[in-house]
C-alpha cells in the first residue's frame, strides 16, 4: 500500500504543473522531488524505448528497480520529438507548464523550438531549469558532461580517497543528485519571484542554469579561500575530516570499522575520558580544535589503540554512554534493519505493478504539515499519452493517427 495520507497525497506543490524534458539522473531526480510533494509532473519520454534508465541496473520483468523510484508520481508521454507534430505537443506542454526541466546539452532545446526565448515570447512567466554539464555559457558549454565529470572538474573527486592511492569515486552518482537538489531550490526561488511579479501566465520567468560542476564546487567548504590566501591544496586524507580533530574511521577489534566525531571541545574531553586517556582529556593545549590539529596523529593513533581493543558493539555502547556522536558505517541491509530508520518510515513498503512486495526509500525532506507521498510507482512507457494530449484538447481520431504515424 502507498503511503501518506489525503492531504499528503496533495503535498504543499498541488496545483503547480512541471514538464521534464530529460533522461537517466539530473534532471529526472529534479523532477522527482516536485512530483513526490504533490506536484503535476509529466516526462516526456522517446517513443524509442524511453529513459534509459528503465533499463539499468537490477531489473524486475524487465524494468530497472531504480526506475520504480526515480520516476514515482509522474505521468509518462511519449513523443517524438524529431517530428514537428511532436514538437507541437511538447511546446503546448511547455507553455502551459509552471516549471520545465531539462538536462540535455545547450542548444537542444532551442533546435526543437522549445528554448527559453522561444517559449517566453508566448509565456513570460516561463521557467526553464536547465542541468548541464558546464552551464549554458563559457567556452566548455558544447562539451558532453555527466556526473562522474562535474564530480572531477568541482573538486570533490581530488579530495576523495586515500593519500598513497589514486583519487576515487563515491559509489553513487551524487554529481547529478547535488545538480538535481540546486535545480529544485532554484526553481522554487524563481516560482516565488515570478508570483511576486504578476504570477502564472503574466509573471517575470528565469532561467535555472545549473552546472553539474559548479553544484559540486559549491559544496567544497572552505577550499578556495585556504587556497587564494595560503596557497593551500586540500588533499586526500582518508576517513579523516581535514582540519578537524578528531573525527576518523577507526578498526574494530572484530575488523568492523566505525566513525567517531569528537571534534567539538566538550566532547573531546568525554571521548579521551571515555578511552581512558584522562591526559588527553586534561591537557589544556587540546582543549580546542586549533591545538589538536597539530597533534592529529597521535590523539587518533590513542583512539585506534582502544578500538581495537573492543569489538564494535562494545565500543558503540561505551561512546553512546559517553554521549560521543558516534555510528557504524551502515550497508543497505543495515538500515533494514535499524529502528531510526523505521521509526522515521525512511523504508517504504508497497507492490510492483505485478503484486511483487518492494521496499523504496521514503520520503526527504518531512514537512509536517503538507508531507510528500507515494501516489504511484514509475509507470509504463507511455501509460498516460492518451489521458495527456486528451487534455490538450486532441481527439481519439487524432490520437489515433499520431500514434499510427510513430509521433506518440
Amino acid at each position: 500500500m502507498m503511503q501518506g495520507t489525503e492531504r499528503g497525497a496533495h503535498g504543499p506543490l498541488g496545483g503547480l504543473k512541471v514538464l521534464e524534458l530529460g533522461t537517466l539522473i539530473a534532471g529526472p531526480f529534479a523532477a522527482r522531488m516536485f512530483a513526490e510533494f504533490g506536484a503535476d509532473v509529466i516526462k516526456i519520454e522517446s517513443t524509442e524505448g524511453g529513459d534509459p534508465i528503465r533499463t539499468w541496473r537490477y531489473l524486475h520483468e524487465g524494468t530497472s528497480l531504480w526506475w520504480y523510484v526515480q520516476a514515482r508520481n509522474k505521468k509518462s508521454v511519449t513523443l517524438n520529438l524529431k517530428d514537428v507534430r511532436g514538437r507541437a505537443i511538447a511546446k503546448k506542454l511547455a507553455l502551459d507548464a509552471d516549471v520545465i526541466i531539462e538536462n540535455y546539452r545547450p542548444g537542444v532545446l532551442e533546435k526543437w523550438g522549445l528554448g527559453f526565448e522561444q517559449l517566453r515570447s508566448e509565456n513570460p512567466a516561463t521557467i526553464l531549469v536547465r542541468l548541464s554539464g558546464y552551464g549554458q555559457t563559457g567556452p566548455m558549454r558544447d562539451k558532453p558532461g555527466f556526473g562522474a565529470i562535474g564530480e572531477s572538474m568541482g573538486g570533490i573527486r581530488f579530495v576523495s580517497g586515500h593519500p598513497d592511492r589514486p583519487p576515487v569515486r563515491i559509489g553513487i552518482s551524487i554529481g547529478d543528485s547535488i545538480a538535481a537538489l540546486h535545480g529544485v531550490i532554484g526553481a522554487l526561488m524563481a516560482l516565488r519571484h515570478r508570483d511576486a511579479t504578476g504570477g502564472r501566465g503574466k509573471g517575470e520567468g528565469q532561467v535555472i542554469d545549473v552546472a553539474l560542476y559548479e553544484a559540486v564546487f559549491n559544496l567544497m567548504e572552505s577550499t578556495v579561500p585556504e587556497y587564494d590566501r595560503f596557497g593551500v591544496v586540500r588533499q586526500r586524507t582518508g576517513g579523516a575530516l581535514p582540519g578537524i580533530v578528531p573525527s576518523n574511521t577507526y578498526t574494530c577489534a572484530d575488523g568492523e570499522a566505525i566513525v567517531i566525531a569528537g571534534n567539538g571541545d566538550a566532547i573531546f574531553r568525554r571521548l579521551t575520558a571515555a578511552i581512558g586517556r584522562d591526559d588527553l582529556a586534561n591537557d589544556p593545549t587540546l582543549a580546542r580544535n586549533d591545538g589538536r590539529v597539530p597533534r592529529t596523529a597521535e590523539i587518533d593513533d590513542a583512539i585506534q589503540s582502544w578500538c581495537s581493543r573492543h569489538p564494535i558493539d562494545d565500543a558503540l555502547a561505551r561512546l553512546a554512554a559517553a554521549d560521543v556522536p558516534v555510528s557504524k558505517i551502515y550497508s543497505v541491509a543495515d538500515m533494514f534493519r535499524d529502528p531510526q530508520f523505521a521509526a522515521r518510515q525512511m523504508i517504504e513498503r508497497t507492490q510492483l505493478p505485478d503484486g511483487t512486495p518492494l521496499a523504496i526509500p521514503g520520503i526527504v525532506p518531512k514537512l509536517s504539515a503538507t508531507p510528500g507521498a507515494t501516489r504511484w510507482l514509475g509507470p509504463k512507457l507511455g501509460e498516460h499519452t492518451y489521458e495527456v494530449l486528451r487534455s490538450l484538447g486532441h481527439g481519439d481520431d487524432e490520437i489515433e493517427v499520431l500514434r499510427r504515424d510513430g509521433v506518440i
